[in-house]
């Protein structure tokens, strides 16, 4: 009798220490099952390449290791992963006139507490769409409800900067305005990430094609050919840059690089629509 009690408190202690070691994916060491649903990984498969996966499947400290060994919090806003949005692809061939970019920018982001410690104050505020590169592009960051307050403000050894005003849970988009008369190809970064394939970001990736006179929102990262998961604002342990990477060094920050088209002029008519105009027949007719 005696032995099967201690068999029966042995069971239960070991029974406890298991319900006690986590979630499967966490301490447990089992598979992590991301909160964004399957990697798209999968779809690259069939053509896809270079997009972003999900935050388990990314380079540098999984997702797993990130929720096992969480550390310590940083204060203000990074962007992660939000709802999935429809957004077919549009083209990105384009030809660039240089390895050069025309023009880089970038707008910084924290929320109300977090910009007043970095000195940001509100009789800096400035519009919130702006020109960049010569004036070819306006751009801006927008939310629910328009754009997201803006500010300008110098800081010592770069200058002046853009800082815009974010909340928790909050998502926003960037709206893009090509202002010339010919394309001009974007390339974008989130938190030192770029949108399109999630990996470091680069001036000398793929970008986004802006038509002549149009405007172009991109709502997130791109998970697709037809789809972007939302631009949403987080914590810095939740932001994608954390959770795919182990990395918050650029969280913060998002940045722009505009090319032009090899052999056209921004501010003029396309070289082949000029050529077609001067050799326009008035009597196409023969006699």
């Amino acid at each position: 009798m005696k032995t099967r009690w201690l068999i029966a408190v042995t069971g239960m202690l070991v029974w406890m220490l298991n319900s006690c070691s986590g979630p499967s994916g966490a301490a447990s060491g089992g598979a992590f099952h991301s909160p964004y649903g399957s990697n798209s990984r999968a779809e690259s498969s069939g053509g896809m390449q270079g997009y972003v996966p999900s935050p388990s499947g990314g380079g540098g400290t999984s997702a797993a290791d990130a929720f096992a060994a969480p550390k310590k919090e940083r204060p203000g806003l990074a962007t992660t992963f939000g709802r999935s949005i429809k957004s077919p692809m549009p083209p990105t061939g384009f030809d660039r006139a240089s390895s050069r970019p025309a023009g880089i920018d970038a707008i910084f982001y924290n929320d109300k507490e977090g910009l007043r410690a970095m000195g940001v104050g509100n009789y800096e505020k400035t519009e919130g769409f702006q020109t960049v590169a010569g004036d070819m592009l306006e751009w801006g960051i927008k939310g629910n409800f328009g754009f997201l307050t803006s500010y300008r403000s110098y800081t010592s050894g770069s200058g002046y900067r853009r800082f815009v005003e974010g909340s928790h849970g909050g998502t926003y988009s960037i709206v893009l305005k090509n202002r010339c008369k010919c394309d001009l190809q974007v390339v974008l970064s989130v938190d030192g990430l770029d949108v399109i394939d999630g990996k470091p970001a680069s001036v000398t990736k793929r970008g986004y094609v802006v038509p002549a006179g149009e405007t172009l929102e991109v709502e997130g990262y791109r998970t697709g050919y037809s789809s972007v998961a939302a631009f949403q604002f987080s914590t810095v342990n939740n932001s994608y840059a954390n959770l795919s990477r182990g990395d918050t060094r650029n969280v913060g920050v998002i940045g722009l690089a505009v090319y032009t088209p090899k052999g056209q002029d921004p501010w003029t008519w396309m070289p082949k629509e000029i050529d077609k105009r001067g050799k326009a027949n008035p009597f196409a007719a023969a006699p």
